[in-house]
């Protein structure tokens, strides 16, 4: 398991390209029949990823549960969420049967002892996608489709960010402990995402973009918003932002990303706007 410590925003001034990379860049997420994990010390979130191909693959494959978390199984003082981006695959937890297409949402509440994943097809195998945060107490394992999604369209062809927010796991839709997360679609010919740039002391943030062609790139806008940095991303890569980093996004083409939010609260507005004439 990759561990990640938490930055310093005066260090991260400093940095060099790779430097801003190996601590914040998450890539290769999809080895088939492995689980890829990385552990971040900011709110204590897990990134993960699955790509079963000829196995079903459990969610503690390769983790030492006891080394890495104190805990007896993964999800003992944890809830996660997962989210399919490939092809149809399904998710067993504690011997419950969850099939997920193409861009579905399985929330899994704290005390769920097993989490087995497997896909539909080898040839077209699922990608589970997943983040995971601290829980203290259990609600409700639930299958989100698609168009389960509270769907809040935002932004504007004239400033290339047209968009629609997907939240599936928030507030409107299901209660957690601190866990949100939820998909952004941006329309052909739009580019920028999380436009006028914010933070949120209050919460940090994952990002996973997606839906990225081969050829095209994101570049991911980071830091202070008076220090901002960027890191050039590709397809399917995630991208830790701590609570005093901005986390906006402009691509060489649209894409989707999926966020994930953990921290003190779950208020999708509480954000601090920077606005876009003050960022250097």
């Amino acid at each position: 398991m990759d561990v990640r410590y938490s930055a310093s925003p005066n260090d991260v001034k400093r940095y060099t390209t790779e430097e801003l990379r190996k601590e914040f860049l998450i890539t290769d997420l999809y080895k088939p029949d492995e689980v890829n994990c990385v552990y971040s010390h900011v709110d204590r979130m897990v990134t993960l990823g699955c790509m079963p191909v000829k196995e079903t693959v459990s969610i503690d494959k390769g983790i030492d549960i006891w080394a890495n978390f104190g805990t007896k199984f993964f999800l003992e003082r944890r809830e996660i969420g997962i989210f399919n981006i490939g092809g149809s695959g399904k998710i067993f937890v504690d011997g419950k049967e969850y099939a997920l297409d193409y861009k579905d949402c399985l929330y899994i509440t704290m005390g769920a002892k097993e989490v087995l994943f497997s896909s539909d097809d080898a040839e077209k195998p699922a990608k589970f996608y997943m983040v995971s945060a601290p829980a203290h107490r259990s609600y409700e394992t639930r299958l989100l489709k698609i168009a389960d999604a509270n769907k809040r369209p935002l932004g504007d062809v004239a400033t290339a960010n047209k968009r629609v927010i997907n939240q599936f796991i928030h507030p409107a839709v299901l209660p957690t402990c601190q866990l949100s997360m939820g998909m952004t679609a941006l329309d052909v010919g739009s580019v920028w995402n999380t436009m006028p740039s914010h933070t949120h002391e209050r919460r940090m943030e994952i990002y996973m973009y997606f839906e990225v062609p081969e050829d095209q790139v994101v570049f991911h806008m980071m830091g202070q918003g008076q220090e901002t940095r960027h890191i050039v991303m590709q397809n399917e890569q995630a991208v830790i932002s701590p609570s005093w980093s901005i986390h906006s996004g402009a691509g060489t083409s649209n894409y989707t990303f999926i966020w994930a939010m953990g921290g003190e609260n779950q208020e999708f507005d509480d954000m601090d706007e920077i606005p876009t004439n003050e960022l250097r």
